[in-house]
């Protein structure tokens, strides 16, 4: 039997880094216990944290850095502006991702299906539909009876349009829907208070500047990516006048595409990620009365340790991606962030196959750490399905 609200906690805890962590019970000007001298626990919280899952199986075997890597239709989580540089002009993707699986849960996952369609050699748009199953929940209330079974679930579907601004640059703008199911109908314990969908609208915002290097042995190809993520309504799940963050997020990425020869190529990719989201305060506030943009703008200054806990918020990915004749790929990565922010830590492998317009992605993350996560012994695959012409057979076409 699984208790709805304690699952709801133990997903906090798993599910991303969002959840509030305990805290020490005294810090100091520089968040650390002044007696143990260790750094205290302040993660930031946010509502609907499956909005930051990376659903691309290839991204996600490269530890997670997919801002400024070449453009598929999971560029639609990472990037929109990069479609309008894919090489096809019309493609779809598909991602299945099994969920705490360690656990023993076998009715817990993330779908992800995305797509996208070039107009023209300016021009394109893409749709995805992102859908989180939470299983089948015995509900019980505060005296552990039985009340009725549920199956809580949250999606999210977005459209975005991408245009080139030069031959190098380009931007994207993206809106979304959001709608989270987690108890419908059931009553908050000690308020009485009726739950509700959570439901929001919230916008991304991405840029990508490609530039080709010349280099006298091989080809090289410099992608820069810049991805404003979530930013939107808040969210609450009752009629509460206090409403939760999305998890907006600001992303720096970048990515060396080298061609070592006519059958082999090499990318290095790194990202960089921060939550634009109030960070909690050592006395236990979390500034949730901030309007969207205020607490967006805020977030790089408030951390209640100063400058270097703002580096702590910090999220760093790096990948590798090697392609032999452009069939066979593999992949690693690694993903860091701080132990007092989340402490997620892990390696990634990945493999690619394509063979004319089919590409299957498969990863599998490690943890560095003894802390749970919940993708531990999951294998993560996505299928690609490139429907479209390649840009120069269109111009040819025309």
């Amino acid at each position: 039997m699984r208790n709805f609200f304690l699952l709801l906690i133990t997903f906090s805890a798993l599910i991303y880094s969002t959840p509030a962590m305990a805290q020490s019970a005294v810090c100091d000007a520089n968040g650390r216990n002044p007696i143990t001298g260790e750094l205290c626990l302040n993660s930031i919280s946010t509502a609907v944290p499956f909005l930051r899952i990376v659903p691309a199986s290839r991204a996600a075997g490269m530890g997670d850095a997919g801002i400024a890597i070449s453009a598929d239709p999971n560029a639609m989580h990472f990037n929109a502006s990069k479609l309008v540089f894919a090489e096809r002009d019309m493609s779809f993707g598909a991602t299945f991702t099994p969920w705490l699986r360690a656990l023993g849960l076998n009715d817990v996952y993330m779908a992800y299906l995305s797509g996208y369609r070039q107009l023209n050699d300016l021009q394109a748009v893409g749709m995805s539909l992102r859908y989180f199953s939470l299983g089948s929940i015995q509900f019980t209330d505060n005296d552990g009876n039985l009340l009725n079974t549920g199956k809580p679930y949250e999606f999210e579907l977005t459209a975005a349009y991408s245009r080139k601004l030069s031959e190098k640059f380009s931007a994207s703008l993206a809106a979304k829907y959001i709608f989270s199911d987690l108890a419908s109908g059931q009553q908050v314990p000690g308020t009485g208070e009726t739950i509700e969908p959570g439901k929001g609208f919230a916008a991304d915002i991405g840029f990508t500047y490609i530039q080709p290097i010349e280099m006298e042995t091989m080809e090289s190809t410099l992608r820069l990516g810049l991805a404003l993520s979530n930013i939107g309504t808040k969210i609450t799940y009752t009629n509460s006048i206090n409403r939760d963050f999305l998890p907006a997020n600001f992303g720096l990425g970048a990515a060396w595409e080298l061609g070592l020869d006519n059958y082999n190529s090499l990318t290095i990719a790194t990202d960089i990620n921060k939550l634009m989201v109030p960070s909690p305060q050592f006395d236990g506030t979390n500034n949730r009365d901030q309007s969207v943009i205020g607490g967006a703008l805020g977030s790089f200054g408030d951390a209640p340790g100063g400058g270097s806990e703002e580096l702590r918020e910090l999220m760093y990915s790096i990948g590798l991606e090697y392609w032999y004749d452009k069939q066979f790929a593999v992949r690693a990565g690694y993903f860091n962030e701080h132990a007092s922010k989340g402490n997620r830590k892990f390696l990634t492998v990945g493999l690619g196959l394509k063979y004319n317009v089919f590409g299957l992605d498969l990863s599998y993350l490690v943890p560095t750490t003894n802390q749970q996560n919940p993708l531990d012994n999951t294998l993560r695959f996505t299928l690609i399905f490139d429907f479209g012409l390649f840009g120069d057979e269109e111009i040819q076409n025309n």
